[in-house]
Protein backbone atom coordinates (compact mmCIF):
# COMPACT_ATOMS: atom_id res chain seq x y z
CA UNK A 1 0.00 0.00 0.00
CA UNK A 2 2.47 2.51 0.87
CA UNK A 3 4.00 2.63 -2.89
CA UNK A 4 0.17 3.55 -4.30
CA UNK A 5 0.46 6.91 -5.79
CA UNK A 6 -1.82 7.58 -3.18
CA UNK A 7 -1.94 5.82 -0.07
CA UNK A 8 -3.57 5.83 3.49
CA UNK A 9 -2.43 3.32 6.45
CA UNK A 10 -2.67 2.60 9.95
CA UNK A 11 0.12 0.51 11.87
CA UNK A 12 0.23 0.00 15.07
CA UNK A 13 4.04 0.24 16.67
CA UNK A 14 6.26 0.14 19.50
CA UNK A 15 5.19 -3.94 19.35
CA UNK A 16 8.48 -5.46 19.95
CA UNK A 17 10.39 -2.02 21.32
CA UNK A 18 7.91 0.20 23.30
CA UNK A 19 8.17 3.97 22.73
CA UNK A 20 9.66 5.81 25.93
CA UNK A 21 8.26 9.14 26.58
CA UNK A 22 10.28 11.93 27.61
CA UNK A 23 7.97 12.03 31.12
CA UNK A 24 9.14 8.47 31.71
CA UNK A 25 6.18 6.31 30.55
CA UNK A 26 6.55 3.90 28.10
CA UNK A 27 3.80 3.25 25.09
CA UNK A 28 3.39 0.44 23.06
CA UNK A 29 1.41 -1.42 20.70
CA UNK A 30 0.12 2.29 19.58
CA UNK A 31 -1.26 3.62 16.03
CA UNK A 32 -0.10 5.94 13.77
CA UNK A 33 -2.38 7.30 10.92
CA UNK A 34 -0.40 8.40 8.06
CA UNK A 35 -1.03 9.43 4.33
CA UNK A 36 1.50 8.80 1.32
CA UNK A 37 1.85 10.13 -1.93
CA UNK A 38 4.09 9.34 -4.54
CA UNK A 39 6.26 6.11 -5.03
CA UNK A 40 8.89 5.41 -2.88
CA UNK A 41 12.14 4.68 -5.61
CA UNK A 42 14.41 1.08 -5.77
CA UNK A 43 17.15 3.14 -4.07
CA UNK A 44 14.35 4.81 -1.71
CA UNK A 45 16.57 7.94 -1.70
CA UNK A 46 13.49 10.70 -2.63
CA UNK A 47 10.78 10.18 0.75
CA UNK A 48 9.85 13.36 2.11
CA UNK A 49 8.42 13.79 5.62
CA UNK A 50 6.02 16.50 5.95
CA UNK A 51 5.21 17.52 9.60
CA UNK A 52 2.22 19.09 10.06
CA UNK A 53 0.86 22.01 12.34
CA UNK A 54 -1.21 22.15 15.52
CA UNK A 55 -4.57 22.15 12.94
CA UNK A 56 -3.35 20.24 10.60
CA UNK A 57 -3.40 16.44 9.96
CA UNK A 58 -2.13 13.58 7.42
CA UNK A 59 -4.35 14.46 5.16
CA UNK A 60 -2.22 17.04 2.74
CA UNK A 61 -3.04 16.85 -0.84
CA UNK A 62 -6.49 15.08 -0.60
CA UNK A 63 -9.87 15.55 0.16
CA UNK A 64 -10.22 15.17 3.72
CA UNK A 65 -12.18 12.74 5.05
CA UNK A 66 -14.73 14.74 7.86
CA UNK A 67 -14.73 18.16 6.04
CA UNK A 68 -14.60 17.10 2.41
CA UNK A 69 -12.40 19.88 1.90
CA UNK A 70 -8.93 19.76 -0.39
CA UNK A 71 -5.75 18.73 1.95
CA UNK A 72 -4.09 21.92 3.45
CA UNK A 73 -1.15 21.88 1.46
CA UNK A 74 -2.49 20.62 -1.89
CA UNK A 75 -0.95 24.08 -3.31
CA UNK A 76 2.63 22.40 -2.99
CA UNK A 77 1.77 18.81 -2.85
CA UNK A 78 1.01 16.57 -5.80
CA UNK A 79 2.28 15.81 -9.65
CA UNK A 80 3.83 18.77 -11.20
CA UNK A 81 4.02 20.85 -8.24
CA UNK A 82 6.52 22.52 -5.74
CA UNK A 83 6.23 19.40 -4.18
CA UNK A 84 6.49 17.25 -6.80
CA UNK A 85 4.80 13.33 -6.17
CA UNK A 86 5.79 12.36 -9.81
CA UNK A 87 9.71 12.67 -8.52
CA UNK A 88 9.50 12.63 -4.35
CA UNK A 89 7.42 10.23 -1.99
CA UNK A 90 5.93 12.36 0.29
CA UNK A 91 4.97 10.87 3.77
CA UNK A 92 2.67 12.66 6.72
CA UNK A 93 1.68 11.18 10.00
CA UNK A 94 -0.77 12.26 12.43
CA UNK A 95 1.41 13.72 15.19
CA UNK A 96 1.44 11.53 18.29
CA UNK A 97 -0.95 13.18 20.91
CA UNK A 98 -3.19 13.58 17.49
CA UNK A 99 -7.45 13.04 16.74
CA UNK A 100 -6.81 11.49 13.46
CA UNK A 101 -6.31 7.98 14.13
CA UNK A 102 -2.32 8.38 15.69
CA UNK A 103 -2.29 7.69 19.56
CA UNK A 104 -3.92 10.23 21.77
CA UNK A 105 -6.23 11.18 24.25
CA UNK A 106 -9.32 9.99 21.83
CA UNK A 107 -7.71 6.60 21.25
CA UNK A 108 -8.75 3.81 23.08
CA UNK A 109 -6.18 2.80 26.04
CA UNK A 110 -5.47 -0.83 25.62
CA UNK A 111 -5.32 -1.36 29.09
CA UNK A 112 -8.94 -0.15 30.09
CA UNK A 113 -10.98 -0.35 26.37
CA UNK A 114 -11.76 3.15 27.11
CA UNK A 115 -10.86 6.38 25.56
CA UNK A 116 -7.68 7.52 27.39
CA UNK A 117 -8.85 11.26 27.90
CA UNK A 118 -6.31 12.67 30.30
CA UNK A 119 -4.66 9.28 31.21
CA UNK A 120 -2.49 9.68 27.80
CA UNK A 121 0.80 10.68 29.15
CA UNK A 122 1.61 14.43 28.70
CA UNK A 123 3.53 14.32 25.33
CA UNK A 124 6.50 16.36 23.53
CA UNK A 125 7.63 17.47 20.17
CA UNK A 126 10.81 15.08 20.78
CA UNK A 127 8.17 12.41 21.50
CA UNK A 128 6.26 13.05 18.29
CA UNK A 129 9.64 12.82 16.07
CA UNK A 130 10.66 9.54 17.88
CA UNK A 131 7.16 8.01 16.53
CA UNK A 132 7.70 9.11 13.04
CA UNK A 133 11.42 7.67 13.16
CA UNK A 134 9.82 4.43 14.58
CA UNK A 135 7.38 4.78 11.23
CA UNK A 136 10.34 5.37 9.17
CA UNK A 137 11.71 2.03 10.64
CA UNK A 138 8.63 0.39 9.75
CA UNK A 139 8.38 1.35 6.07
CA UNK A 140 12.46 0.56 5.69
CA UNK A 141 13.13 4.00 5.32
CA UNK A 142 16.58 4.77 6.58
CA UNK A 143 17.41 8.48 4.84
CA UNK A 144 15.09 11.11 4.59
CA UNK A 145 15.66 13.32 1.64
CA UNK A 146 13.91 16.04 3.64
CA UNK A 147 12.25 16.77 6.58
CA UNK A 148 9.45 19.86 5.96
CA UNK A 149 7.19 22.13 8.00
CA UNK A 150 5.90 24.95 9.23
CA UNK A 151 4.68 26.30 12.49
CA UNK A 152 4.46 23.30 14.56
CA UNK A 153 5.66 20.94 11.58
CA UNK A 154 8.94 23.41 11.68
CA UNK A 155 9.67 22.47 15.14
CA UNK A 156 9.52 18.61 14.12
CA UNK A 157 11.68 19.51 11.69
CA UNK A 158 14.31 21.02 13.83
CA UNK A 159 14.12 18.20 16.43
CA UNK A 160 14.76 15.78 13.32
CA UNK A 161 17.53 17.62 12.23
CA UNK A 162 19.27 17.64 16.55
CA UNK A 163 17.93 13.97 17.10
CA UNK A 164 18.40 12.16 13.88
CA UNK A 165 21.12 14.37 11.61
CA UNK A 166 22.08 10.81 9.91
CA UNK A 167 18.83 9.89 9.19
CA UNK A 168 18.12 13.80 7.70
CA UNK A 169 19.64 15.22 4.43
CA UNK A 170 18.13 18.06 4.08
CA UNK A 171 15.91 20.14 7.13
CA UNK A 172 13.09 22.88 6.06
CA UNK A 173 12.50 25.01 9.26
CA UNK A 174 9.59 27.26 7.79
CA UNK A 175 8.04 30.20 10.22
CA UNK A 176 8.98 28.02 13.08
CA UNK A 177 11.04 28.99 16.46
CA UNK A 178 13.61 26.82 18.66
CA UNK A 179 11.29 27.55 21.41
CA UNK A 180 7.93 28.93 22.80
CA UNK A 181 8.20 32.33 23.81
CA UNK A 182 6.34 34.10 26.82
CA UNK A 183 3.73 35.16 24.54
CA UNK A 184 3.45 31.84 22.78
CA UNK A 185 2.79 30.15 25.88
CA UNK A 186 -0.08 32.89 26.73
CA UNK A 187 -2.34 32.43 24.03
CA UNK A 188 -1.97 29.25 24.23
CA UNK A 189 -2.77 29.18 27.80
CA UNK A 190 -5.82 31.01 27.34
CA UNK A 191 -6.99 28.75 24.88
CA UNK A 192 -6.95 25.66 27.36
CA UNK A 193 -8.40 27.70 29.62
CA UNK A 194 -11.29 28.44 27.20
CA UNK A 195 -11.75 24.70 26.96
CA UNK A 196 -11.29 23.72 30.13
CA UNK A 197 -13.93 26.19 31.54
CA UNK A 198 -16.25 24.73 28.85
CA UNK A 199 -18.94 22.97 31.65
CA UNK A 200 -19.23 20.45 28.69
CA UNK A 201 -15.75 19.49 29.52
CA UNK A 202 -16.45 17.58 32.09
CA UNK A 203 -12.90 17.28 33.43
CA UNK A 204 -11.60 15.80 30.53
CA UNK A 205 -14.07 12.90 30.52
CA UNK A 206 -16.26 14.22 28.23
CA UNK A 207 -16.47 11.52 25.59
CA UNK A 208 -17.55 8.81 28.30
CA UNK A 209 -20.27 11.22 28.70
CA UNK A 210 -21.61 12.10 26.08
CA UNK A 211 -21.11 15.75 25.69
CA UNK A 212 -18.51 17.64 23.63
CA UNK A 213 -16.97 21.15 25.13
CA UNK A 214 -17.83 23.08 21.71
CA UNK A 215 -17.69 26.19 23.11
CA UNK A 216 -14.62 26.34 25.02
CA UNK A 217 -12.71 24.64 21.41
CA UNK A 218 -14.27 26.83 19.32
CA UNK A 219 -12.73 29.80 21.59
CA UNK A 220 -9.77 28.54 22.22
CA UNK A 221 -10.16 28.27 17.71
CA UNK A 222 -10.59 31.90 17.33
CA UNK A 223 -8.25 33.17 19.97
CA UNK A 224 -5.42 31.10 17.81
CA UNK A 225 -6.50 32.17 14.27
CA UNK A 226 -6.01 35.85 15.13
CA UNK A 227 -2.64 35.12 15.77
CA UNK A 228 -2.15 33.47 12.52
CA UNK A 229 -3.28 36.40 10.62
CA UNK A 230 -1.97 39.80 10.67
CA UNK A 231 -3.34 43.90 10.89
CA UNK A 232 -2.82 43.99 7.38
CA UNK A 233 -4.48 41.21 6.30
CA UNK A 234 -7.26 41.38 8.49
CA UNK A 235 -7.71 45.14 7.58
CA UNK A 236 -7.60 44.25 4.07
CA UNK A 237 -10.32 41.13 4.23
CA UNK A 238 -12.77 42.76 6.32
CA UNK A 239 -11.82 46.20 7.73
CA UNK A 240 -14.76 47.58 9.81
CA UNK A 241 -17.47 46.17 7.11
CA UNK A 242 -20.85 45.00 8.57
CA UNK A 243 -21.96 41.22 8.45
CA UNK A 244 -25.44 40.99 6.34
CA UNK A 245 -26.54 44.59 7.80
CA UNK A 246 -26.92 48.15 7.13
CA UNK A 247 -26.35 49.32 10.73
CA UNK A 248 -25.10 48.35 14.10
CA UNK A 249 -27.70 46.34 16.11
CA UNK A 250 -26.57 47.63 19.46
CA UNK A 251 -25.96 44.13 20.80
CA UNK A 252 -24.01 41.50 20.53
CA UNK A 253 -24.70 39.48 17.37
CA UNK A 254 -22.25 39.39 15.26
CA UNK A 255 -22.47 42.63 13.67
CA UNK A 256 -18.78 42.86 12.27
CA UNK A 257 -17.67 40.71 9.39
CA UNK A 258 -14.46 39.74 11.38
CA UNK A 259 -16.77 38.91 14.17
CA UNK A 260 -18.91 36.41 11.88
CA UNK A 261 -15.42 35.06 10.22
CA UNK A 262 -13.94 34.00 13.30
CA UNK A 263 -17.03 32.50 14.72
CA UNK A 264 -16.94 30.13 11.48
CA UNK A 265 -13.51 29.61 12.30
CA UNK A 266 -14.46 28.00 15.56
CA UNK A 267 -17.30 26.35 14.68
CA UNK A 268 -15.94 24.51 11.74
CA UNK A 269 -12.56 23.13 13.77
CA UNK A 270 -15.19 22.03 16.28
CA UNK A 271 -16.55 19.84 13.76
CA UNK A 272 -12.64 18.28 13.39
CA UNK A 273 -10.65 18.27 16.09
CA UNK A 274 -11.00 16.67 19.70
CA UNK A 275 -10.33 19.26 22.67
CA UNK A 276 -8.26 16.99 24.42
CA UNK A 277 -6.06 17.12 21.41
CA UNK A 278 -5.59 20.53 21.47
CA UNK A 279 -4.79 20.85 25.29
CA UNK A 280 -2.01 17.79 24.58
CA UNK A 281 -0.31 19.21 21.50
CA UNK A 282 -0.49 23.22 23.12
CA UNK A 283 1.35 21.76 25.97
CA UNK A 284 3.95 19.99 23.97
CA UNK A 285 5.10 23.38 21.56
CA UNK A 286 5.04 25.10 24.89
CA UNK A 287 7.33 22.56 26.52
CA UNK A 288 9.86 22.50 23.37
CA UNK A 289 12.88 24.30 24.17
CA UNK A 290 15.98 22.94 22.14
CA UNK A 291 18.36 25.66 23.54
CA UNK A 292 17.23 24.82 26.80
CA UNK A 293 18.36 21.02 26.21
CA UNK A 294 22.05 22.49 25.37
CA UNK A 295 22.13 24.35 28.07
CA UNK A 296 21.03 27.78 26.59
CA UNK A 297 23.62 26.91 23.58
CA UNK A 298 21.21 26.17 20.35
CA UNK A 299 24.22 25.48 17.67
CA UNK A 300 25.22 22.04 20.04
CA UNK A 301 21.99 20.65 19.02
CA UNK A 302 23.56 20.43 15.19
CA UNK A 303 27.35 20.49 15.79
CA UNK A 304 28.91 18.00 13.23
CA UNK A 305 25.76 17.80 11.13
CA UNK A 306 25.69 16.84 7.55
CA UNK A 307 21.75 18.39 7.21
CA UNK A 308 21.56 21.28 4.38
CA UNK A 309 18.59 23.85 6.12
CA UNK A 310 16.83 26.12 4.75
CA UNK A 311 15.24 28.60 7.29
CA UNK A 312 12.51 30.53 5.62
CA UNK A 313 9.72 32.91 7.87
CA UNK A 314 7.43 35.71 6.56
CA UNK A 315 7.80 39.36 7.10
CA UNK A 316 4.51 40.05 8.85
CA UNK A 317 4.26 36.68 11.22
CA UNK A 318 4.05 38.30 14.56
CA UNK A 319 3.31 34.97 16.08
CA UNK A 320 6.95 33.24 14.88
CA UNK A 321 8.53 36.23 13.89
CA UNK A 322 11.56 36.42 12.20
CA UNK A 323 14.22 37.41 15.05
CA UNK A 324 13.31 33.51 15.60
CA UNK A 325 14.09 32.22 12.50
CA UNK A 326 17.29 34.43 12.67
CA UNK A 327 18.43 32.69 16.01
CA UNK A 328 18.48 29.53 14.20
CA UNK A 329 20.50 30.51 11.18
CA UNK A 330 23.28 32.48 13.83
CA UNK A 331 23.09 28.94 15.43
CA UNK A 332 23.51 27.32 12.41
CA UNK A 333 25.84 29.52 11.23
CA UNK A 334 27.99 29.30 14.33
CA UNK A 335 28.76 25.31 13.79
CA UNK A 336 29.52 26.03 9.98
CA UNK A 337 26.38 24.04 8.93
CA UNK A 338 25.21 24.31 5.38
CA UNK A 339 22.13 26.97 5.86
CA UNK A 340 20.43 29.23 3.46
CA UNK A 341 17.85 31.46 4.63
CA UNK A 342 14.97 33.68 3.46
CA UNK A 343 12.63 36.27 4.71
CA UNK A 344 9.23 36.11 2.54
CA UNK A 345 7.76 39.64 2.18
CA UNK A 346 3.89 39.20 2.55
CA UNK A 347 1.22 40.57 4.71
CA UNK A 348 -0.64 37.57 4.78
CA UNK A 349 1.02 36.69 8.62
CA UNK A 350 2.18 33.09 10.00
CA UNK A 351 -0.26 31.44 7.55
CA UNK A 352 1.48 32.74 4.87
CA UNK A 353 2.98 29.32 4.35
CA UNK A 354 0.11 27.68 3.24
CA UNK A 355 -1.36 30.62 0.71
CA UNK A 356 -0.26 31.17 -2.83
CA UNK A 357 3.29 32.93 -2.09
CA UNK A 358 5.40 33.00 -5.31
CA UNK A 359 8.28 34.66 -3.92
CA UNK A 360 8.11 31.43 -1.17
CA UNK A 361 7.24 29.07 -3.47
CA UNK A 362 10.83 30.42 -5.59
CA UNK A 363 12.95 29.52 -3.03
CA UNK A 364 11.61 26.88 -1.71
CA UNK A 365 11.90 25.04 -5.01
CA UNK A 366 15.45 26.58 -6.15
CA UNK A 367 16.47 25.06 -2.72
CA UNK A 368 14.96 21.57 -2.81
CA UNK A 369 16.43 21.62 -6.83
CA UNK A 370 19.78 22.48 -5.84
CA UNK A 371 19.35 19.44 -3.44
CA UNK A 372 18.12 16.86 -5.27
CA UNK A 373 21.40 17.78 -7.36
CA UNK A 374 23.76 17.33 -4.31
CA UNK A 375 22.53 14.58 -3.25
CA UNK A 376 22.05 12.93 -6.71
CA UNK A 377 18.67 12.67 -6.19
CA UNK A 378 17.64 11.25 -10.47
CA UNK A 379 15.36 13.85 -11.89
CA UNK A 380 12.63 11.46 -12.48
CA UNK A 381 12.27 9.67 -9.53
CA UNK A 382 9.88 7.13 -10.26
CA UNK A 383 11.93 5.76 -13.78
CA UNK A 384 13.88 4.00 -11.31
CA UNK A 385 10.59 2.26 -9.76
CA UNK A 386 10.10 -0.23 -13.11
Amino acid sequence: MENDPEAQANVFLGVQRPLRLECGVELKNFPVAYQTYGKLNTEKSNAILVCHALSGDQYIANTHPLTGKLGWWELVVGPGKLLDTDKYFIICSNILGGCMGTAGPREINPDTGKCWGLDFPVITIRDMVHAQAMLLDHLQIETLFCAIGGSMGGMQVLEWAATYPERLCTAVPIASASHHSAQNIAFDEVGRQAIMADPDWRGGNYQEEGTIPYRGLAIARMVAHITYLSEPSLQRKFGRRLQDRTAVTFGFDADFQVESYLRHQGSTFVDRFDANSYLYITRAMDYFDLEGRYNGVLGDAFRNTKTRFCVISFSSDWLYPTVESRRIVHALNSVAANVSFAEIESDNGHDAFLLEEPEFWRVLSGFMDGAAEHFGLPNYALSKTD
